[in-house]
């Protein structure tokens, strides 16, 4: 058949080919190690060599008791030098296996490459579910070496279970670490575990574990699991039985191989002209002993009665208000009974809450006209009536001045009719503008001349600076608390607690807050800004209803009333409550920003308020106002970042600080009636021959020259500071730039008030008293300095201290609790400061 013929011709085919392919290669055969097995002993020293026809293992055998935990600990030591050609180590158990060299190489940084012929690991320990159950593990050394000796030790670990608040000391290397067991005792939910050395360096690593194999101990995975920080001298971290389902943890602590981590100097990394820059450095010994506590935590009662400490605290200034109010108005009525009755006509005059009081006529008008200042009518130059009745005022008695003053009020006509709705088109009136020069420009001015403006109109600028501070609170604070809760989410995921610098002795965590405590003593800035936006609704109100009544003390007397930057205060102290709040979930160097922002808001507030107290028309606006202040968070910002041991930075900053200075300076003197334009050089130079060299005559605003002068020496010196020190905390030092000049002015406005005639009266001069004294503790607990993230995070927590209040709050809690009412005692000294000054007429009430 044709297809059986076809068939048997292709088999032989097939067949040829076979027959032609060459034999398949001989495979050498393997090559047999020998083996070597030794019934080992604990706490026995085994000197042996391998080679690379040699593996060695060594049986070792133990009892686990299911109740009893035993650590065991492995110790080689290479006596050979064959870098390349180490020795290798496997720990063989029930559940894990570990293995290293010898030399052990770890790396630094720049990959930095270190060599160790000590190694000692302690071994995971598996878990037993019987009462008593012997456990074998294998040890095999092994090598490609032609020969290595080297010495091993098996031991068993005392105090490997660490006790609750008992003291316990043990060494350390980078080859060597250390890890011991705590279980949680019953009833304990949380413990803080402190670990201190007396010697900084070298540098180390605490890590706290699950009960998990492998146990990650060595400088280049302690970071893989767990929580971890850096340590120098103190190290603590706050553990809690809900995060660890066995209820028990490992804490390890690792010796790094270099100190850059802690802030120490990089070693010198020797090279012969010989050696491989790839080759490993032999760091010989670096030891440290350390020494670990563990200790309970606090209970979730002292929780509950921080919080309610904390809130009782301040919610006593609301009902103290409130007793101040019910007391005021008490006083008010029985005097008021007491005035009808007698038939005697009533003078008010504000409180703390704006409530009136009635004060005897022979107060009225007091030390005014003995100094000179005298009455320029209206408010107007061409106003002759209002001069003579100053002028004659001085001859009569202060009872006459009195009444003297109530008609000048009742018959003189309303000053705000003379001006537009708009504060623009007033301003832009020639005679108007004339006018302004005229006034202005004078020797003595009272507050009259510079209360001018449509109160409308003034209001509603004032009203601006609350509703851009609120518009500006609400954008910047949204981000913020965003950008604070990744921070934290960040610390809990990995675990690395070197990115926020915490007091974290006394730091205690509530949910997935590290710090709750910080966070808890910022609620006085909030509540107390509230209470102080309350007083100042309450004082509008009062306001408001005076004002409905035709009251001419409310319309022609004291200081000008305008509240929108009073509620700018009260906003930026809540706001500074809320980012003090936010920056303390995660302090550390890139948001110390948002704790100090609205710091500088509230002293350019403040310093603004002293100056519309007696120049309500001319006062900045909102939106000058916010700008300058942005631009002092925008340097704040960049000297953070950049400023530190920059010196072109510094140049920079210290030559805007003066030239800033110098133009405050002319803006203040010459009360707004100067420009800077092209020929400011030419109107300066005329000026100082005119006055310096043709006829060497003093400043015409005396009072004013030398409140500037000390500015400007004050202002050079920081600039002078800041350009030679460098300090590296740049935030604090602008701070401190705005603070100094704020108080500065304050001392300046008090002793221009008392040389004037004018007196303070019994509220604002407690508060001042009291509000020194509360600064004073404010101060000193704040500069305890419980960390600083101008260092490194290891050398931060040198400075951590334990609870000093309640066994909860610490020494920056209580600069919290002081300084919020601090701040809101001296809003209130900048309310009530004037309070005298309310039966006044403003002809009479100087400006400086």
């Amino acid at each position: 058949m044709p297809g059986s013929g076809a068939a048997a011709l292709a088999w032989a085919l097939l067949a040829g080919a076979l027959l032609l392919l060459p034999p398949p290669p001989v495979l050498p055969q393997p090559h047999r190690r020998n083996v070597s097995e030794t019934e080992a002993q604990f706490n026995t020293t085994y000197t042996d060599w391998v080679d690379a026809d040699l593996l060695h293992i060594y049986a070792f055998n133990h009892s686990v008791r299911r109740n009893t935990t035993e650590g065991v600990r492995v110790s080689v030591n290479v006596l050979s030098d064959h870098k390349d050609l180490p020795v290798l180590f496997v720990v063989r158990q029930k559940e894990a296996v570990v293995s290293f060299q010898v030399p052990l190489i770890l790396r630094g940084l720049y990959q930095r490459k270190y060599a160790y012929q000590e190694v000692s690991r302690t071994l995971c320990q598996p878990q037993t579910k019987t009462e008593v159950e012997t456990q074998h593990f294998y040890v095999d050394v092994s090598t490609l070496s032609l020969n290595a000796s080297y010495q091993l030790r098996v031991t068993r670990v005392e105090n490997f279970v660490l006790r609750t608040n008992k003291r316990f000391s043990f060494n350390a290397t980078a080859s060597q670490p250390q890890y011991f067991k705590y279980e949680f005792p019953e009833g304990v939910d949380s413990v803080i575990v402190k670990v201190t050395s007396a010697m900084a360096f070298p540098c180390s690593v605490i890590s706290i574990q699950d009960i998990l194999c492998p146990v990650y101990d060595l400088d280049n995975n302690v970071a893989f699991i767990g929580m971890y920080q850096t340590m120098t001298k103190k190290a603590a971290i706050t553990v809690q039985k809900k995060d660890f389902p066995s209820h028990s943890f490992y804490v390890v602590v690792v010796v790094k191989t270099e100190d850059e981590a802690c802030g120490g100097p990089l070693p010198y990394y020797p090279l012969s002209k010989n050696a491989s820059p790839d080759e490993p450095v032999d760091q010989h010994n670096r030891q440290k002993m350390l020494e670990v506590m563990v200790s309970p935590a606090i209970t979730s009662e002292a929780y509950v009665s921080s919080v309610l400490f904390c809130l009782s605290i301040f919610l006593s200034f609301y009902v103290l208000t409130l007793l101040i109010a019910c007391w005021e108005s008490c006083r008010q009525h029985k005097r008021k009974g007491l005035l009808s009755a007698m038939d005697s006509p009533s003078l008010d005059t504000a409180s703390l809450l704006g409530h009136s009081r009635s004060i005897p006529d022979s107060f009225l008008g007091r030390g005014y006209d003995s100094y000179g200042y005298g009455s320029f009518g209206n408010g107007s130059s061409s106003s002759t009536e209002g001069v003579t009745d100053s002028l004659a005022s001085t001859e009569v008695s202060y009872s006459y001045v009195g009444e003297r003053s109530l008609e000048n009020v009742a018959g003189r006509p309303r000053l705000d009719s003379l001006s537009s709705v708009e504060e623009d088109d007033y301003d832009t009136l020639a005679d108007i503008d004339y006018d302004k020069n005229v006034i202005r420009t004078k020797k003595y001015l009272c507050v009259a001349d510079l209360a001018r403006k449509d109160k409308r109109v003034l209001r509603k600028k004032y009203q601006i600076y609350f509703w851009n501070i609120a518009t500006i609170a609400v954008f910047y604070a949204l981000p913020v608390i965003q950008l604070v809760i990744t921070y934290q989410t960040v610390v809990n995921v990995t675990g690395n607690q070197d990115i926020c610098y915490y007091n974290f002795l006394c730091a205690h965590p509530l949910g997935n807050l590290s710090a709750f405590n910080n966070i808890l003593s910022n609620l006085g800035y909030i509540l107390l800004g509230l209470l102080f936006l309350l007083i100042i609704l309450q004082r509008e109100i009062n306001y408001n209803r005076a004002l409905m009544r035709n009251d001419t003390h409310a319309l022609e007397c004291g200081i000008p009333k305008h509240f929108g930057l009073f509620y700018a205060m009260g906003t930026a102290l809540m706001m500074e409550g809320l980012l003090s709040a936010c920056y303390h979930v995660c302090p550390n160097y890139t948001n110390f920003q948002f704790d100090t922002s609205f710091m500088y808001m509230i002293a350019g507030l403040c310093m603004l308020k002293l100056y519309q107290k007696r120049h309500p028309d001319i006062n900045a606006s909102a939106y000058s106002a916010y700008a300058c202040l942005a631009l002092v968070i925008f340097f704040s910002v960049v000297g953070v970042v950049f400023g530190k041991g920059n010196t072109a930075f510094w140049i920079v900053f210290s030559v805007i600080h003066i030239l800033a200075t110098l133009l405050l300076s002319t803006q203040l003197y010459y009360m707004g009636r100067w420009k800077l334009d092209s020929g400011i050089l030419r109107r300066i130079l005329h000026v100082l021959y005119t006055d310096c060299v043709r006829q060497c005559s003093g400043p015409m605003y005396v009072d004013r020259m030398v409140l500037l002068v000390m500015g400007n020496i004050i202002n050079w010196s920081l600039a002078a500071y800041g350009l030679i020190v460098r300090p590296n905390d740049f935030a604090s030092y602008l701070l401190a730039i705005g603070i100094c000049n704020l108080l500065l002015y304050f001392a300046f406005y008090i002793i221009m008030k008392l040389r004037s005639g004018e007196r303070i009266k019994l509220i604002p001069l407690l508060c001042i008293i009291s509000t020194s004294v509360v600064w004073g503790f404010a101060l000193f607990f704040f500069f305890q300095g419980l960390s600083t993230w101008q260092k490194t995070p290891a050398e931060s927590r040198e400075h951590n201290r334990d609870c000093i209040l309640l066994d909860f709050f610490d020494d920056h809690d209580i600069w919290h609790f002081l300084s919020s009412i601090a701040m809101f005692g001296s809003f209130l000294v900048l309310l009530t400061l004037d309070d005298d000054l309310d039966c006044i007429q403003r002809d009479k009430i100087y400006v400086f």
